[in-house]
């Protein structure tokens, strides 16, 4: 393979990636506060572009309009989701919070075909995203750029959110003592929510820029790169946020280049990924950023 070509692949997987890690952070913020796996956060990050096509579509919104609508409706609806389904939850074993989170996704997925229909729809995409970039012989898509961009600056919001601000180090007290926080006057419930709120916009950007790339929505869209987040977050420490962002880089440039080198095996990209989570969960099963901590029972 000519090294034009590789740079093409690396520019694709980049792309793809820090798609990944925008909705892989939401899956470890939660972990790492509430030590839950919220299985409905990819059906959360399903909502964002829909709630972008009909803001467009129906009520004729801008487009930038409909996009801060979009995000702060998946945020109140990931607020939504903790306060109906977890919050009663919370002094339940695992097992009980685990199947609620199954059962919300189900829900999710199943509203959205009853309120969306199954019928597949397409993002309203401005001029500038549909721009290709010539570099010598790499083309490189505007949604690239957009993607990377949006994901680094969101990454060091988190990132100043969580070690700079007293939300975040409610956050970070939480995750290590919860019942000792309470004690200590932290507002647990508030805190909690705003996780949600935040794992939630995170998602909806991601779900955002994903119409934007792939531009056709459907009520199990979320589906695969939800389960592929939840890989990214796994391989690089679930709980922890740079390992989150790293973890959905890695996986993105893997996919593509998997595909690259191996184009007769293109079927079996998923497979692939999933070997990847196999193989870090027996060789190094906290991650690559992951510490290892002692589940409470």
């Amino acid at each position: 393979m000519s090294l034009h070509l590789v740079l093409q692949n690396l520019a694709n997987g980049l792309s793809l990636g820090s798609l990944y890690a925008l909705i892989a952070i939401g899956y470890t913020m939660v972990y790492g506060i509430l030590r839950l796996i919220n299985f409905a956060h990819g059906e959360i990050f399903m909502l964002a572009p829909y709630f972008l096509f009909y803001g467009v579509l129906i009520f004729h919104l801008p487009w930038w309009t409909s996009i801060i609508a979009a995000i702060a409706l998946t945020a109140v609806t990931g607020m939504l989701s903790e306060r109906i389904a977890y919050r009663p939850l919370r002094d339940a074993p695992r097992i009980s919070v685990l199947i609620s989170a199954i059962g919300v996704s189900f829900f999710l997925q199943n509203l959205a075909i009853v309120i969306f229909t199954g019928i597949p729809k397409s993002v309203h995409r401005p001029a500038f995203f549909k721009r290709l970039f010539q570099f010598g012989e790499i083309r490189i898509q505007s949604t690239l750029f957009a993607s990377v961009i949006v994901s680094t600056i969101f990454l060091t919001l988190l990132i100043y959110i969580v070690y700079k601000t007293k939300t975040g180090l409610a956050m970070r007290s939480i995750s290590t003592d919860i019942e000792t926080s309470r004690l200590m006057a932290v507002d647990v419930d508030k805190t909690i929510s705003i996780t949600f709120a935040i794992g939630s916009a995170l998602a909806a950007v991601g779900g955002i820029l994903w119409g934007l790339r792939f531009p056709q929505l459907f009520p199990l869209m979320g589906m695969m790169p939800g389960l592929k987040a939840f890989i990214a977050a796994v391989v690089g420490g679930i709980g922890n946020i740079p390992g989150a962002m790293l973890g959905g880089l890695l996986l993105g440039m893997s996919e593509i280049l998997f595909v690259a080198f191996l184009p007769a095996l293109s079927g079996y990209r998923d497979a692939f990924i999933f070997a990847i989570l196999i193989l870090i969960l027996l060789l190094k099963p906290d991650g690559i950023l992951g510490k290892n901590v002692q589940e409470k029972v």
